[in-house]
């Protein structure tokens, strides 16, 4: 753990460049999840396109959380290959952030070419704290060729879907993976997607990465102790 590192952006590209340093020293990998940090290991990724497309005749739209933008690339440069190679329609890639950490997705709905990195990530969505570019450039262009754009939610949206998607769906993710439903709903809401429309949403990551989330916004109960005289009752009556 480093101070101020996903949340500072010069804290963060200080560590990412020493990393890369002592990567390259070492000869060893950086796997870092960014096509500009470890571009072999990225390439994998972009068979979820592949077994995406594989489950049905076609998609409208795939919606993906990012942060640095690693995933959401990989997704896109997948779904490029995939139409390329069957001569087949792709589907929209959209790119989701939070507003505290927008970088990609704001500057990919305004039809800019460049992402822009911010001073602080202030967004409370761990595992998409990035304040700097990464692959954000990359995923604008991408996109933008398969007509995608950007969605920027907000982290109560996200925190309200990550409890839903787990007490009414039986999903259990972490706030990360609730955000592209958090953006799908408010394409929803905009009515930029129709109800004819096949879509998916990434759902990235355990909710047991991030325990905290469950803690402060699923209202959870507490839960009362029991003695051992209370668990030896408890044991006759089931008996």
């Amino acid at each position: 753990m480093i101070k101020g590192f996903g949340k500072d952006a010069a804290v963060t590209e200080e560590v990412f460049g020493l990393l890369k340093k002592t990567a390259h020293e070492m000869q060893i990998a950086l796997p870092v999840s960014a096509f500009s940090y470890c571009e072999e290991g990225m390439q994998g990724v972009q068979t979820i396109a592949y077994e995406i497309l594989e489950q049905k005749d076609s998609f409208d739209h795939i919606f993906c959380p990012a942060g640095g933008g690693g995933l959401t690339l990989a997704v896109a440069r997948g779904c490029i290959a995939h139409s390329e190679q069957y001569s087949a329609k792709s589907p929209k890639v959209h790119c989701v952030q939070p507003e505290g950490n927008n970088t990609i997705a704001g500057a990919l709905r305004n039809r800019r070419q460049q992402a822009n990195a911010i001073a602080a990530s202030t967004t409370l969505i761990s595992g998409l704290q990035v304040p700097n570019v990464l692959d954000g450039d990359a995923v604008i262009e991408s996109c933008t060729k398969l007509g995608g754009t950007g969605y920027i939610v907000t982290d109560q949206d996200v925190f309200k879907w990550q409890r839903l998607l787990a007490q009414e769906e039986g999903i259990f993710c972490e706030p990360a993976g609730a955000v592209a439903l958090a953006g799908l709903a408010n394409a929803v809401t905009g009515r930029e997607v129709s109800a004819k429309d096949n879509m998916v949403c990434l759902v990235t990551g355990s909710g047991f990465k991030d325990m905290l989330s469950v803690d402060s916004n699923f209202g959870l109960p507490d839960l009362p102790l029991m003695n051992v005289a209370q668990l030896e009752s408890n044991i006759r009556a089931l008996r």
